[in-house]
């Protein structure tokens, strides 16, 4: 039996000599190389902190003692300490989530992967322990020097150090990458702590002298690197970065020598007040394939071999792939037109600008907020930011489109790349809220292509735009083919199909067009005619909407967004306003928190599914479902005949 098969829980590590751990952590290794590479998921961010799940398991006793993952990409090694060993279904609907989940295990503490939350969590619930006599408890805390480039990271820091009184240990995963190398002033810091030669000769030399004296010597290294401020970071300048929040510096720590990982977290734990602990470790740790992987060690897999790394699967040539190349021809156009984004160059697809334009791309770190109001800015100076993001993440910023973008005119463009349904990543991830809280912006502007050419045409309609907030969205995956328009009327809208009769008129919003014509079909099967459109450019809502829905007896919405609230329900109030009575049935996804699972499971859960939505559109023509179609006052009302459930038109 393996060291890892006898792990069923943290406290399963207590028996196991300092050899036996360093074995369990080359088994885990190769078991997430073996097992993520099945299934995809997180492997770089996991391979780097083996040893330190390790120690902290180990010296701490979860989950009476909370261990918070800031982000959460990086607990595959917490779930396997603690219990959860069978990864053959992960990131799969009735498998283990790739983020920490409390309906998995009471050891998972925070579900959100947003990154730069968890020492806010740890802050209340560490006040939360102090106030309702449990001080005997400790809150850990590990959060990427990625998420330290964010402002949430230091307002909790502001606050933690206002109260020294309590079991608290923030624990700093320093491996200098968030997705990519980590940016920013923060992220030269550090940098030059994690390399300096002062640092590491220190640190060798060190702790061979205090190797030699054995016990004694050890616990006199131990306690000169736990000095006030840490004895070795006085060399590099370390202390300076945290001495005026009044917390407890120790480190920095190899982050890979599991004795001193498990030395200086017992040292932080016996404190009995705030503690940061800096580790340094290294991403893709223990796997070649990963440390040569330049952009991102592997930050995020598909399928792989995992003997060599390359990639399994389809090739297919994917939405963000077609707006990096769309945006470099933008730059080649418009040199007024810059490249925003937060930490996330390359997942964006804002490499290939970079490349062409390095000097007009700004990476802001995990810092939605800032990117958003620095745009307003930078539009104020006469360039044209383009802001990309992902679509989960522009929650955190609504404020800022609000108050700093669309209230200034500023003529920013935001891109927001796996909106709607994005499936194996889980309630966090899902892009599935941006239409229903950025359409409520005044002067906003939204776009959604529904394939490659629509993609292109619509971000050089977006950066067009000079006085106002514009957004394109796609969603994650493979673009498909074409869909080409049977005619685009003045305002933009592309009429897609049109049925025999002006029965039904089917709005497909984005990527649902496809969806939207399959429907189609099945109701032309019923003697039901239907006119698709594709309006393009969601908001505000075209003009030839209006005119369309009035002319027809029944006006379906499709969107990959939530439907309470959605563009939907905009689509009606705007009929209303111009005295239009058809129905609408907005059709969307439900306005809950949706488990990781495939986008086509969660589809169908959702009803939408080209055969659930034909059906109930019929009984809504029939009367027999709300919204009831109006009346055709020219036909009268359909009605089934025969076992084929075909409509009929009643004679005169």
């Amino acid at each position: 039996m393996s060291l890892l098969d006898r792990i069923g829980g943290p406290r399963d590590l207590d028996g196991l000599s300092e050899a036996q751990l360093k074995d369990l952590a080359a088994e885990i290794r190769e078991f997430l190389v073996e097992n993520v590479a099945r299934t995809g998921g997180h492997l770089g961010p996991n391979l780097g902190v083996v040893e330190l799940t390790i120690a902290l398991h180990r010296v701490f006793d979860s989950p009476n003692d909370p261990i918070i993952f800031d982000t959460g990409h990086q607990s595959y090694v917490h779930k396997l300490l603690t219990g959860r060993q069978d990864f053959s279904g992960l990131r799969a609907r009735g498998g283990l989530a790739g983020y920490p989940q409390r309906s998995e295990s009471e050891h998972d503490v925070v579900e959100s992967s947003h990154a730069s939350s968890s020492l806010s969590w740890a802050d209340g619930i560490s006040r939360a322990f102090g106030r309702t006599g449990r001080s005997d408890r400790h809150v850990v805390a590990v959060v990427g020097d990625g998420a330290l480039t964010g402002g949430m990271t230091w307002e909790a820091l502001n606050n933690i150090s206002d109260d020294n009184d309590r079991n608290l240990v923030i624990v700093v995963n320093d491996n200098g990458r968030s997705y990519a190398p980590t940016i920013g002033g923060m992220a030269r810091h550090l940098n030059r702590v994690r390399t300096a030669e002062a640092y590491r000769d220190l640190h060798d030399r060190s702790s061979r002298i205090a190797g030699r004296f054995g016990a004694v010597g050890r616990a006199l290294y131990r306690g000169v690197r736990g000095g006030t401020h840490g004895f070795l970071s006085r060399f590099t300048n370390n202390s300076s970065l945290y001495s005026n929040l009044d917390v407890k510096y120790l480190g920095p720590v190899d982050g890979h020598d599991l004795p001193a990982l498990i030395e200086t977290l017992q040292l932080a734990k016996s404190y009995g007040a705030p503690v940061i602990v800096h580790a340094i470790t290294e991403k893709g740790r223990g796997y070649q394939p990963a440390l040569d992987d330049e952009a991102d060690q592997f930050h995020a897999v598909g399928r792989i071999d995992p003997a060599t790394g390359g990639a399994i699967g389809s090739s297919a040539q994917g939405w963000t792939d077609v707006f990096a190349d769309e945006l470099v021809r933008v730059g080649e156009q418009r040199p007024d037109v810059i490249a925003m984004t937060a930490a996330m160059l390359r997942p964006t697809g804002l490499a290939p600008f970079a490349e062409r334009f390095p000097d007009r791309v700004y990476d802001v770190g995990i810092a939605e907020q800032h990117a958003v109001a620095s745009a307003a800015g930078l539009a104020y100076g006469g360039l044209h930011p383009v802001v990309a993001l992902y679509s989960t993440f522009v929650n955190r910023a609504f404020d800022q489109v609000l108050m700093d973008v669309a209230l200034h005119r500023a003529g920013v463009t935001f891109v927001l790349d796996r909106s709607g349904i994005t499936g194996p990543d889980g309630p966090s991830h899902h892009g599935m809220w941006d239409l229903a809280l950025l359409h409520i912006v005044p002067r906003i502007r939204i776009a959604a292509p529904r394939d490659e050419t629509r993609l292109r045409e619509e971000l050089q309609e977006a950066v067009a735009v000079r006085d106002a907030p514009t957004v394109v969205r796609f969603p994650k995956g493979a673009v498909g083919e074409d869909l080409p328009a049977l005619e685009r009327l003045a305002d933009g809208v592309d009429v897609l199909s049109r049925g025999d009769a002006e029965d039904v008129l089917i709005v497909g919003i984005g990527p649902f067009a496809r969806l939207a014509l399959d429907v189609a079909e099945r109701l032309r099967a019923q003697g039901i005619g239907a006119t698709v459109v594709d309006p393009r450019w969601v908001v505000p809502v075209p003009g030839s909407i209006v005119e369309l829905a009035g002319r027809h007896r029944l006006v379906i919405t499709l969107e990959d967004g939530i439907r309470v609230g959605g563009i939907g329900t905009r689509v009606r109030q705007v009929l209303r306003e111009a005295g239009v009575d058809t129905a609408v049935d907005e059709l969307g996804v439900p306005d809950d928190f949706l488990d990781h699972a495939s986008r086509e499971q969660i589809l169908e859960d959702a009803g939408l599914t080209p055969a659930r939505i034909a059906q109930d559109v019929v009984a809504q023509v029939l009367g027999t479902r709300v919204p009831v179609a109006r009346r055709d006052e020219r036909r009268g009302l359909p009605a089934v005949t025969g076992q084929t459930g075909a409509v009929r038109t009643p004679r005169r």
